[in-house]
């Protein structure tokens, strides 16, 4: 069987791109970023989009909402964002009246998927290798610039 050199300069290179993928390291949206990978940033960005959600229907309702469904159409939150899937993360939500709680657990623990947690009092906390509470440390933004 003889291959055409062209053919075989175009296998050679498409092995040659498959082999060369590493992932870029992060890149900080801002001063302070505390994120360490765009899955972390994206899930940061889940939970402040809650927050503002929540606030919006507790200004407009009295109470928060019970559910990640009755917060559609509060501040940014679509209907899209209430399934609990969201890619490299699971949410986990309680609400009720008085207060919510939302949870960004990854669905691998790694150095660059950490957990988060936040609740009606607005602070972010992570865990490294479990899934973030109430009582984890509070996420600090990043001072390494």
């Amino acid at each position: 069987m003889k291959i055409r050199p062209r053919v075989l300069v175009l296998l050679l290179f498409t092995a040659f791109a498959c082999a060369q993928v590493v992932p870029r390291p992060y890149t900080p949206r801002y001063e302070g970023d505390p994120a360490r990978s765009m899955s972390e940033a994206v899930a940061l960005g889940y939970i402040k989009t809650v927050q503002n959600a929540q606030s919006d229907h507790k200004k407009r309702r009295g109470r928060y909402a019970g559910s990640l469904a009755a917060l559609v159409n509060y501040g940014s939150f679509t209907r899209r964002m209430s399934r609990p899937d969201r890619r490299d993360y699971t949410v986990t939500f309680r609400g009720g009246a008085g207060g919510y709680s939302v949870q960004m657990i990854p669905k691998v623990f790694e150095s660059t998927r950490r957990s988060f947690y936040s609740d009606q009092g607005g602070t972010v906390r992570v865990a490294e290798d479990q899934p973030a509470t109430a009582e984890s440390p509070i996420l600090k933004p990043d001072s390494s610039e």
